[in-house]
């Protein structure tokens, strides 16, 4: 498990306050989301994993399809700032 690739919770939660706001629940997805793929790379067929994670992809996919419809800048800060790639649907 790469160390670096996992950006630091408690940073995060200082700068946000509302950790009921998009770009919070977005950035902890993605933790989780990097977590569970290097989990996953050593345990191939880990199904239960797999599915968790099908299903926490399609949590922020839905989280990020709103933002992009409330407020592109944010939207578009936020999946640079996550390094994360931007919808084909959008």
């Amino acid at each position: 498990m790469v160390k670096n690739a996992f950006i630091s919770v408690r940073v995060q939660e200082k700068k946000e306050k509302n950790s009921g706001s998009v770009e919070f629940q977005v950035f902890r997805f993605t933790n989780t989301i990097r977590r569970l793929t290097s989990h996953l790379e050593l345990h191939r067929k880990d199904y239960s994993s797999q599915r968790g994670l099908r299903k926490i992809l399609e949590k922020r996919q839905r989280l990020l399809a709103y933002l992009s419809k409330k407020n592109r800048v944010r939207y578009k800060e936020l999946i640079s700032k996550l390094n994360i790639r931007e919808s084909k649907n959008r």
